[in-house]
């Protein structure tokens, strides 16, 4: 049986929640996606696994994010805790794995939190955007960021960097309502580091 979900992100969580204000109203047309749900795995190197990258500080990661589509080609999201310690050397590697930067490292330049999380960590703003040096999205591609898609519609794939890992891990579900504004998905193993990890549809769109 699954622990009930603690409020806070920052903890290691046998179950990841998602903001239902990105995911709140119509149906999505994607296929559910392979099973077995609610497996984590380590990540298949893929095209879609490379756009999900490792944040570093330091030499040390501790949070996710992903590309997605943007007009200059170098837009992230991750969680708005993940951006707001102001450090200046924060550092983004799509497709780590054991060491290695296959995508090259990208400096991130702009970061841009909802005035929820700015004012106050309101939990339900706790996503962000923020913009690297270059065009990442050249390198690896970029996924759709959707909103609207009702929660349960279509099964999800989470993948992140547990801080106390080299690779990314994986895991795809169905997610289900966890209160009014958030929702949650049954995925063990997603601890400290994958905070601000995409949830990705069949359609290769990021709803939360």
């Amino acid at each position: 049986m699954l622990p009930s979900v603690k409020r806070t992100p920052r903890l290691a969580l046998h179950a990841v929640v998602v903001l239902l204000t990105v995911t709140s109203a119509s149906e999505a047309a994607a296929a559910d996606g392979a099973g077995p749900f609610g497996v984590t795995t380590v990540a298949v190197a893929t095209s879609s696994s490379a756009r999900v990258g490792a944040l570093f500080t330091g030499g040390q990661h501790h949070c996710t994010a992903s590309v997605v589509r943007s007009p200059h080609r170098d837009l992230l999201v991750t969680a708005a805790h993940c951006l707001d310690n102001g450090d200046d050397g924060l550092v983004f590697v799509p497709g780590y794995r054991d060491g290695r930067a296959p995508y090259g490292k990208w400096k991130v330049k702009k970061r841009y939190l909802p005035r929820g999380w700015a004012k106050g960590q309101d939990e339900d703003s706790d996503v962000a955007f923020a913009t690297v040096e270059g065009e990442v999205q050249r390198v690896v591609g970029g996924n759709a960021f959707v909103s609207g898609v009702a929660t349960g519609a279509t099964a999800v794939t989470v993948t992140g960097y547990p801080s106390t890992r080299a690779v990314p891990i994986s895991c795809t579900n169905k997610p289900t309502v966890h209160s009014r504004t958030q929702q949650r998905i049954a995925c063990p193993d997603f601890t400290g580091g994958t905070s601000g990890s995409p949830w990705v549809n069949g359609d290769g769109q990021v709803v939360g």
